[in-house]
């Protein structure tokens, strides 16, 4: 779609996956997540304060501006004065600091000699005290992909934040149990030049971190994405959790920037301007139709001058710029706006889109801009789309933004500024030695493409099977089961890569089905009691009933036949088949094996079935 070395693409990865550990990084508390209802609440303010060089962050800046308060659910016993940032932290965690290093062997990383607990500024209301406990463990790693090597720029060990529970009351809740729960993160380089390799360079990362001690589910591992083109600007995208997705993300994110630079042209082209002031067009609504602008205190309005048509204009798949100055509006609290170039719709009349034009003194070039809402929210998100437009004259602006399912972004906030770290005073400086690296270097867990070659060469199977089990992360699970049942290793592989994928997919609770569980089905096969078509009709009945594997198989009749049960039913398909027997001859085979197998259901191997057909109709012919 684009030639992405022209436009000069760039793309970097943040990981930050949650560590395996029995305690927080900074406390005593345990790492599990709290679903009962919080003992006490604690509320705080956002304030933007100056930093020693007299600045103030532009994205604590405007979330201040939005005046939101933070609301914090606690626990009597599961969180504490830490979390609350009501007392200083305890010692560093030293687990999770051995499993950074561990993790930064693997990435092939040069460590630190020592190990500094920084402060770096938070400002989203996700932290009570206003920054995150950060620290670096190692520099200068690498990956290798198919489109080149990239750079591993950083791994810091540090504190995950509090949990984003919702809304309340024109406040953000979050709740304290995830807060300090271990986590690293890893940082690229943007050396990745095109959109296929993110998701490689993603994918090999997330392979590593599991072959470590890390935790597993959702929410545990959370992946941000930075990308620049050429004349354009650097924007972080939020929450980036479906690696195939990630390279259609690219592309859209890619396809923005150009329009907008397009956009940005053709302004300049037209000599637009944005004016300052704000209409009060309340009283062309009086008798309206729209039924947003009719519940409305206050209906305002702004004028662009020559923007006609091209806020309207696509940049995305199924957004236009008008998106993008809604997104700046939306963040003042409104639910959005309407502009020129969509109307007359929403229930407003031709007249009224007339009226307006004529009242801001509007020409055919220029367009407007409206919002409905209380006159306090209304200015504010006028305001920002004003300072959204006159950006789009000049430049595409540095923007964190949010991942969207269906691979596009929304607006979030500003990029902020370069962060400033602070030391913690708290905690002190923490050596790793020589012996502890080497130590740790000499234990390093298996890497999934180690371990997918030994199973190839140890169980014969073939290469997609062992990359499926590797990639699904059961090639463990696999083994363990290898060492207890003589059954063939690739019936077992099979089951674990690909028939409990296709019963996730069919809605079944594949939860149920523990590895206890599947082992005691393959023990049924391995006895000789039920056939290997059998294992995914059992497996069903277990996630759907919660039947043992031997209750299954007798409530689906699914034990198997004894070898005289079979041949009876076999010389009853072929005795009621004769004539197309003596009209086809060996050619009836085919036809006869689909009748038995259609027949026996499952319970009988279809090996014995084919031996004895064979042997039944050599007999006849």
């Amino acid at each position: 779609m684009f030639d992405y070395e022209k436009l000069g693409l760039k793309m970097g990865l943040e990981i930050h996956q949650q560590l395996d550990t029995n305690q927080k990084l900074f406390c005593g508390c345990s790492c599990n997540l709290e679903d009962k209802k919080p003992d006490f609440n604690i509320l705080r303010n956002l304030r933007p304060t100056q930093s020693e060089l007299g600045e103030i962050d532009r994205a604590a800046f405007e979330e201040a501006r939005r005046k939101l308060k933070f609301i914090y659910e606690a626990y009597n016993h599961d969180t504490c004065l830490v979390e609350a940032d009501e007392e200083p932290p305890n010692p560093l965690n030293l687990q999770a600091l051995e499993l950074s290093l561990v993790i930064a062997s693997l990435l092939n990383m040069k460590v630190v000699d020592e190990f500094y607990t920084m402060r770096k500024q938070v400002i989203d209301g996700s932290n009570t005290g206003g920054f995150q406990r950060t620290g670096l463990v190692a520099t200068d790693g690498h990956l290798d992909t198919d489109y080149g090597k990239v750079i591993i720029e950083n791994l810091c060990l540090e504190e995950d934040a509090a949990r984003r529970i919702g809304h309340k009351k024109g406040a953000i809740v979050f709740r304290l149990d995830r807060l300090g729960i271990p986590l690293v993160e890893i940082t690229t380089s943007p050396s990745m030049k095109h959109p296929q390799q993110v998701k490689e360079v993603a994918y090999q990362i997330g392979q590593v971190l599991r072959s470590t001690k890390v935790k597993r589910g959702i929410g545990t591992i959370r992946q941000d994405l930075n990308i620049s083109i050429k004349d354009g600007a650097r924007v972080e995208v939020k929450g980036v959790q479906d690696l195939d997705l990630m390279p259609q993300m690219v592309e859209n994110e890619v396809q923005r920037q150009v329009e907008l630079l397009e956009i940005r042209d053709e302004l300049q082209n037209r000599n637009a301007t944005v004016e300052n002031g704000l209409y009060d067009v309340g009283g062309i609504f009086k008798d309206t139709k729209s039924k947003i602008i009719s519940k409305s205190e206050s209906v305002l309005a702004i004028k662009l001058n020559g923007f006609s048509g091209l806020i309207g204009r696509e940049i995305q798949p199924g957004r236009r710029f008008g998106t993008e100055l809604a997104g700046y509006a939306k963040k003042m609290g409104v639910s959005g706006i309407f502009h020129s170039d969509e109307l007359p719709a929403y229930g407003i009349s031709e007249v009224e889109v007339a009226a307006v034009f004529d009242f801001v003194g509007a020409s055919d070039e220029d367009a407007f801009v409206l919002v409905a809402d209380r006159e306090e929210k209304a200015q504010n998100a006028l305001q920002e789309v004003q300072r959204r437009a006159k950006i789009a004259i000049n430049e595409i602006p540095e923007e964190t933004r949010k991942a969207l399912p269906d691979g596009n972004t929304e607006y979030l906030r500003p990029l902020p500024t370069a962060s400033r770290m602070y030391v913690e005073t708290d905690i002190p400086t923490i050596k790793i030695s020589k012996e502890l690296l080497s130590e740790i270097k000499s234990n390093l867990p298996e890497l999934p493409k180690d371990k997918k070659i030994r199973i190839m060469e140890e169980y014969d199977l073939s290469e997609d099977l062992a990359s499926q089990l590797v990639r699904v992360d059961k090639a463990s699970d696999f083994e363990e089961l290898m060492k207890e049942i003589t059954i063939d290793p690739t019936t077992v592989a099979s089951t674990l890569a690909y028939t409990l994928k296709e019963l996730k997919r069919d809605g079944h609770d594949i939860d149920k089905l523990n590895i206890v569980i599947i082992k005691n089905t393959f023990n049924l096969l391995q006895e000789g009691k039920i056939s290997k078509e059998a294992v995914p009709k059992i497996l069903i009945g277990i996630c759907e009933e919660g039947h043992s594997p031997e209750e299954a198989a007798r409530k689906y009749d699914l034990i198997m036949l004894s070898e005289k049960e079979i041949e009876k039913i076999i010389h009853e398909i072929v005795s009621s088949n004769k004539k197309m027997i003596e009209e086809r001859g060996s050619g009836a085979m085919g036809p006869l094996m689909g009748m038995a197998m259609k027949k026996l259901k499952g319970k009988a191997e279809g090996k014995l079935v084919n031996k004895l057909l064979k042997e039944k109709l050599q007999n006849k012919l």
